[in-house]
């Protein structure tokens, strides 16, 4: 796990046992010419655009006491065949295991001016005090906004809808970004569409869990219909 140390900007690799047991994370949309890992290795980060969202960002993560964060414009190796795939699979658990996740909002101005005014970030609210406006815009229940396990409050059709409005860079990735919401592994194949990934995490779903709220959903969103086409395995059972 690559992260960013937070004071001066440099990347530390940790194995699984080093982790830091307390280290912010970043959540954003990613915008023209962003930092990458070998931007930050390289020297070359001052000079990007992306440079004050991701200083901005250390700042605040160092200022509330957290040495390190992981940002994933940066903190992964893309230039790496199997780093990208196995960062997608531990993403969720990135970020469910951070201690603070800090929400970079461009388009939203708060208290003392825009993100990029302030020297840390306009501080807008937590996701406790603003769980009705995030549940009402992600489409979330507000139980799971504040903290609730997606697993214990809503069935597999629920959490699999959540992936109807989402915009990712890569279309494949519409699926992807789900594996780690029901806690599936599979290996992240670029090229194969969404309509085959998503078909390809439906099966696993069902192999895996007896949980047949699955086939209630047969649209995802307005741009595009997902339906399953095979049938599950049969049960071996005696």
């Amino acid at each position: 796990m690559e992260t960013l140390e937070s004071h001066e900007l440099r990347v530390q690799n940790f194995v699984s046992s080093q982790v830091p047991t307390k280290y912010a994370t970043l959540l954003h949309t990613w915008e023209e010419d962003e930092v990458a890992l070998q931007d930050v290795q390289k020297g070359n980060a001052k000079r990007m655009k992306g440079y004050q969202k991701l200083k901005n960002s250390c700042k605040r993560a160092h200022k509330d006491g957290y040495e390190w964060i992981w940002v994933d414009t940066c903190c992964i190796d893309k230039r790496s065949s199997a780093e990208p795939s196995e960062a997608i699979n531990s993403m969720f658990r990135y970020y469910g295991h951070s201690a603070v996740c800090y929400v970079y909002m461009p388009d939203v101005e708060g208290k003392g001016g825009s993100f990029e005014q302030s020297s840390f970030g306009a501080k807008i609210g937590t996701k406790q005090s603003l769980s009705r406006e995030i549940s009402a815009a992600a489409k979330l229940p507000e139980d799971v906004v504040q903290g609730v396990k997606p697993v214990f409050a809503c069935n597999t059709a629920q959490r699999m809808s959540w992936a109807s409005q989402r915009e990712t860079t890569r279309e494949d990735d519409i699926a992807s970004c789900l594996f780690e919401l029901f806690d599936i592994h599979l290996p992240r194949l670029y090229g194969e569409g969404a309509e085959k990934a998503f078909l390809r995490l439906q099966e696993a779903i069902l192999y895996q869990c007896s949980d047949h709220t699955l086939f209630i959903l047969t649209k995802a969103s307005s741009r595009r219909t997902w339906t399953r086409t095979t049938k599950p395995r049969p049960s071996t059972s005696s």
